[in-house]
């Protein structure tokens, strides 16, 4: 029942802020209050990130515009990854591939969901970002349970080696 309410939970802020159009999502008034002296301004201007055809950049957007796009982007990779999680969690035998499948479909539908919102505008390069955060929450999950079952292996194999010790 947990994992369900995970996912939901997930799913419900998803859909949320999908059906929210930028105005309403917009972290500028935020942003220029917390961040008034604009920390990092100085490296950040160096960054200039090609997106949906255009390169984002300090310069092409303003400081708290680009911190704000910084944001919402990581926001895809991380909320992503959750998801991803959280589907993987509710299969019965978890399949990573599946998962990643179906987060792919959970992707593509936000960004149709997207079109429906006014002022929002769906692009395939935030679906490869929602994929790029499944793919790395999915294999960090891996290896730690490849890692977990490693030590499980090798703690198993001392006990052997003890008990034949004491034979």
């Amino acid at each position: 029942m947990k994992k369900i309410l995970i996912f939901l939970i997930l799913f419900i802020i998803l859909f949320v802020s999908s059906g929210q159009t930028y105005e309403e999502q917009s972290l500028i008034p935020a942003l220029e209050k917390y961040l008034p002296s604009e920390p990092f301004k100085g490296v950040l201007s160096h960054l200039e990130i090609p997106y949906w055809g255009t390169h984002v950049s300090i310069e092409e957007r303003g400081y708290h515009k680009f911190i704000e796009f910084l944001l919402r982007k990581g926001a895809h990779v991380l909320m992503f990854g959750l998801i991803a999680l959280a589907v993987l969690n509710l299969l019965p035998k978890p399949k990573v591939w599946l998962a990643l499948v179906i987060t792919a479909a959970i992707a593509l539908a936000d960004e149709f969901h997207q079109s429906l919102t006014g002022g929002r505008t769906p692009t395939w390069q935030d679906v490869l970002l929602d994929l790029f955060g499944a793919v790395l929450f999915l294999s960090v999950a891996k290896l730690f349970q490849r890692n977990k079952s490693r030590k499980k292996t090798i703690k198993n194999k001392r006990i052997i080696q003890r008990f034949f010790k004491k034979i």
